[in-house]
């Protein structure tokens, strides 16, 4: 067993090193799962139950990717591939940058510059149920609210910080991850939501509003920051954006979602992929009655198809490779072999559930993505948890949450990158400012879910 747990460190290490080095995550983490997998069956472990076997062991490494592709495509890949044309067609129609302009406008009422960034971390975090990519909302928050933050007299590189942090939850049914860890929690994804993800957000989010207050404020005086003439001069530019009503377009697959469930209406069944096309429906009404020019409208539909089809190519594709390396560490034995020692050393569920979300959590800093290490780990958390005799979810909500809090404080993932660009200041000056408040965030939410839950 020690020969196994050594194997599956060593695979893991230089999976997470050749990410790093910016090699392609997909095919890292698929080769890493192939060579545990082909190491396993040396050791004379099986990879499949005899009845879906090949019958020839070491086909049965390709046969068990086949059907991966062919599950996650039918079902968790086409929700998350909806979502995804979902988001980039509100992008491309302007309905996320009005929702985004008034979400912000109330903060310009304020004149405490760092309390208008604490409170626009919340907006922000809010606006990520509604808008899943933390790249877009990041790139939309410095076109709007980072102005604002810059004329009150916030630093730029504490603007920026709050805004690389402002999707670090992943909330919602429109985030992968969310729906990923439901999914293997065995719940639907609505439940997660409202039962678990918003009890344990509240408390990480005020957590984090307050951390930044602070944070941003005790740098700022410390590196002695003075607002320059040119950014009191700083203004939102305002675009050729769509009617006010639009901003409502985002919002409508949620509304749907909510209503239809076990929380209002349960007669009316109403899934995430039929709302994501409701909305898609909806939103074409609209944009022909703002163009009145149907073959417009209708060619505009391909903008939906297109975020499907590079949400299958980038997301999809890593689902399933992270879910290949998992199955090389069961196959291998090397989870079980974590899970006696953790046993053994009287960690119990409890520091199981410590142990995994720092598993996710330093490899999402390394990684410099939430996705990648979640989706590689998430898949052994049922099976881990049932181990240890406690609920999947328990285990997956901070593992989830970890994993978006942890990449934020990644030099390397590109929404730090995209919103540092855009301010022209280093990643490195920001992650220094987002590390406390995200370490914060990390400990309110494992605590919070022993005590919520």
């Amino acid at each position: 067993m020690i020969l196994n747990i050594l194997i599956a460190a060593l695979v893991t290490i230089i999976v997470a090193y050749l990410i790093l080095k910016n090699y392609k995550s997909q095919t890292v983490l698929m080769f890493g799962g192939i060579v545990l997998m082909a190491c396993a069956i040396l050791l004379g472990k099986p990879i499949l139950p005899a009845k879906t076997s090949t019958h020839f062991i070491w086909f049965d490494i390709f046969k068990y990717m086949s059907t991966l592709f062919s599950s996650r495509t039918a079902g968790l890949g086409l929700l998350i591939m909806a979502v995804a044309g979902f988001a980039r067609y509100m992008d491309h129609i302007g309905a996320s940058k009005v929702l985004v302009k008034l979400s912000v406008k109330p903060l310009q009422a304020f004149h405490a510059p760092y309390l208008v960034l604490a409170l626009g971390y919340v907006v922000g975090q809010i606006l990520n149920i509604f808008i899943p990519s933390a790249s877009g909302l990041g790139l939309l928050l410095m076109a709007t609210m980072f102005p604002i933050l810059v004329s009150l007299g916030v630093s730029r590189a504490a603007a920026t910080a709050m805004i690389g942090t402002s999707a670090c939850l992943d909330l919602g049914p429109a985030s992968g991850n969310a729906v990923l860890a439901a999914k293997n929690a065995g719940l639907d994804v609505v439940v997660y939501f409202t039962k678990y993800q918003i009890p344990v957000s509240i408390a990480v989010i005020l957590t984090i509003a307050v951390a930044h207050y602070f944070v941003q404020r005790w740098y700022d005086r410390k590196e002695e920051h003075i607002v320059a003439k040119s950014e009191l001069a700083a203004t939102v530019q305002d675009e050729d954006l769509p009617p006010t009503i639009y901003a409502l377009l985002p919002i409508i697959p949620l509304l749907l979602i909510l209503v239809f469930s076990k929380l209002l209406i349960a007669k009316i069944k109403m899934d995430v992929v039929t709302a994501m096309l409701i909305g898609i429906f909806i939103s074409l009404i609209f944009e022909f009655f703002r163009h009145k020019d149907t073959k417009k409208v209708f060619k505009s539909i391909q903008v939906f198809f297109d975020g499907m089809g590079a949400q299958f190519a980038a997301v999809i594709t890593l689902i399933v490779a992270g879910e290949v390396f998992a199955k090389g560490l069961t196959s291998l034995g090397a989870i079980d072999g974590i899970i006696k020692a953790a046993q053994s050393s009287g960690f119990g569920s409890s520091g199981m559930i410590i142990v995994m979300t720092a598993v996710i959590s330093i490899s999402a800093v390394v990684m410099g993505s939430g996705n990648a290490p979640f989706f590689a780990f998430a898949a052994i958390a049922p099976t881990v948890a049932a181990k240890m005799g406690i609920a999947s979810v328990l285990m997956l909500l901070p593992m989830q949450f970890a994993a978006g809090i942890a990449r934020s404080v990644s030099p390397i993932t590109s929404v730090i990158v995209a919103v540092s660009g855009v301010a022209e200041i280093s990643p490195i000056e920001v992650v220094k400012r987002t590390a406390i408040p995200m370490i914060c965030a990390l400990i309110v939410t494992v605590i919070m879910n022993f005590i919520l839950f």
